[in-house]
């Protein structure tokens, strides 16, 4: 789950990481009033889930709350497209009015989870600022890492080794390594999936705040993170992933016209992957889980064939725990209640599966039955492109 930078930096606050003193405001009044009282020059900053606000214009610095105000008006309720929206853009329904800052330095911090060591890793970089991403491909010198150790979190001789990496001078190293562990322990107690501060700033007379920040929530542990989950902005979210969650199903809008029900994960890579191969596009990601019902599935049908750019389905199941013959029952009752227009190919493996191919030959639907992966591929492709 992603969060606003305001939300982010409010709870980065609670744990001791310096930031910037700034108020969220849903309207150009509560925009002013936050200049106001902030005075002087202030900054006004789209609030959306998407880097690169400041190349779209949706991040300007104002000299004083007359000048804000214009700002506000052009920026709240503008369509704002970055390099993470995608064309479509975002529209911006909240700003962050913050002060402005002396700024010396811009840096990089950074906690994301190492899959190939299963433990957590801290990031620094003195090249802030800018897509980190960019950083570790062309210099990844400049990338300096700390494992941290599963219950210990970061050290602070670690963090004060990052801080004279990443050049930070004596006077503020101490400043610095308390931030770093700060967002290390808010990372870990708010489980977390990822945490950014870019820029991390040096300030002229030697503080350090988070000028930006970053925090992505585990879906997983959200269970034990109420308080967090009240931070869900679902306007920042694709309607039919919203939806598709309210059903315990794991679906992903993509740009194709080939819809997938899969069940796995890696089932459904490998799907997307032989779809491709097969010269067509993926309308989704959806994985309906090991353990769906007949319910679930029917509602994986609705969701999919919500999106008007799907000309054909593509259902590619392995029965173990989901049986073939509980699918099948699922796509018939979709089939009959939501009068399905488009083709749809089913393969199917596993549990039951001859039952399930009985229940779609007697069903009275045109379905068409697949022979393996790449023979399902290439009907589903070639229906969805007639």
């Amino acid at each position: 789950m992603k969060i606003h930078e305001y939300q982010a930096k409010s709870l980065l606050a609670k744990y001791g990481v310096p930031v910037p003193r700034g108020k969220v405001a849903f309207s150009v009044e509560e925009a002013v009033v936050a200049a106001r009282e902030l005075g002087g020059s202030v900054v006004v900053k789209a609030q959306i889930h998407a880097g690169g606000r400041g190349k779209g214009g949706g991040v300007k610095v104002a000299k004083d709350a007359a000048e804000g105000e214009n700002i506000a008006r052009q920026i709240l309720g503008m369509r704002l497209v970055t390099h993470q929206t995608g064309p479509e853009g975002r529209i911006v329904q909240r700003l962050l009015v913050e002060e402005t800052l002396p700024i010396d330095r811009e840096l990089y911090l950074g906690i994301t989870l190492d899959r190939a060591q299963g433990k957590n890793v801290f990031m620094a970089s003195s090249a802030g600022g800018m897509e980190i991403e960019e950083v570790a491909a062309r210099h990844p010198e400049l990338l300096l890492k700390e494992t941290m150790e599963p219950g210990l979190g970061l050290q602070s001789y670690q963090a004060r080794k990052l801080a004279f990496g990443i050049g930070i001078p004596a006077e503020s190293v101490s400043a610095a390594a308390k931030a770093m562990m700060a967002l290390a322990k808010a990372y870990d107690e708010m489980d977390a999936s990822l945490a950014e501060i870019n820029p991390f700033i040096l300030t002229k007379d030697g503080k350090v705040l988070a000028l930006d920040a970053k925090i992505n929530i585990d879906d997983n542990a959200l269970f034990r993170h109420q308080d967090l989950a009240e931070l869900r902005d679902r306007n920042e979210e694709d309607p039919l992933e919203v939806e598709a969650s309210k059903f315990g199903l794991n679906y992903i809008k993509l740009d194709g016209n080939v819809a997938c029900m899969v069940n796995g994960a890696g089932l459904a890579m490998a799907t997307m992957d032989i779809i491709q191969y097969a010269g067509g596009n993926p309308a989704n990601f959806l994985d309906v889980g090991g353990g769906a019902s007949a319910d679930q599935v029917k509602n994986a049908f609705r969701i999919l064939l919500s999106d008007p750019h799907v000309k054909a389905v593509l259902v590619n199941i392995f029965g173990g725990i989901l049986r073939c013959d509980t699918l099948a029952s699922g796509v018939v009752s979709a089939a009959r209640d939501l009068q399905i227009q488009v083709p749809v190919v089913i393969r199917m493996e596993g549990t039951n599966v001859q039952q399930g191919r009985k229940i779609l030959e007697d069903s009275g639907f045109n379905f068409t039955v697949a022979d393996g992966m790449k023979d399902a591929a290439e009907k589903v492709v070639r229906l969805a492109n007639a």
